[in-house]
């Protein structure tokens, strides 16, 4: 439905048609307002029309029986549209990695890295998520290779980003990965942008960054 100051328009529109004794509107007129059914056109254009006659005519055209009703009509519209066009909320986001063994890897995670399992489907498991803290990392069954050689480790191809908030809580993480004899494919060190990070290495040869501010 058009806008309420649309209609606003048109029904003045309507009335400066009666005025200037457009004839097409006389039909218009005669079609939507009972009380001018039973005239003809030039009765029609001779009769008595005012801005209110025009905004019923509106309000009737649009299948509304007064003028008020189709304003409601047209305010209740317009919440609605701007309720329908609020911004969508990113509220998570997972990584997927591919793995040859689904419970292989969740036992990597769960036992090396700290993560829980959120859930795993299928018998065999096919498809399954590990979770620590806000980071989720879901993980899918492939049954062949997904890179071709050493390209994920020559080109440090990530496949997930995880980060912390302080310096302190990297250092920590990276002491603990070690200490449960965890594979790195680089080990601490503050990068030129300053951020600090490290890579693990899971047993599918995904390549996980772990990041945080250095100081």
């Amino acid at each position: 439905m058009p806008s309420l100051e649309n209609l606003k328009k048109q029904a003045k529109q309507y009335l400066r048609w009666h005025r200037e004794r457009y004839y097409p509107v006389a039909a218009a007129i005669r079609a939507a307002l009972p009380r001018f059914q039973q005239l003809d056109d030039h009765q029609v254009l001779e009769a008595k029309f005012r801005l209110s006659d025009a905004q019923e005519l509106v309000a009737r055209q649009l299948g509304f029986e007064e003028w008020q009703a189709l304003k409601a009509g047209a305010l209740a519209m317009s919440t609605q549209v701007k309720q329908a066009m609020t911004i969508p909320n990113l509220s998570g986001t997972a990584a997927q990695l591919y793995v040859a063994d689904v419970k292989a890897s969740c036992d990597f995670f769960t036992s090396k890295l700290g993560f829980a399992i959120d859930f795993v489907y299928g018998d065999p498991p096919f498809y399954g998520a590990v979770k620590r803290d806000r980071a989720q990392l879901c993980v899918r069954l492939v049954c062949e290779p997904v890179f071709v050689g050493d390209i994920r480790q020559r080109e440090q191809l990530l496949s997930a980003s995880i980060t912390v908030d302080t310096a302190a809580e990297i250092k920590q993480l990276f002491l603990e990965f070690q200490s449960a004899g965890v594979s790195f494919h680089q080990e601490l060190k503050k990068e030129p942008w300053g951020a600090r990070n490290f890579i693990v290495l899971d047993p599918d040869g995904n390549l996980i960054l772990f990041a945080g501010p250095a100081d």
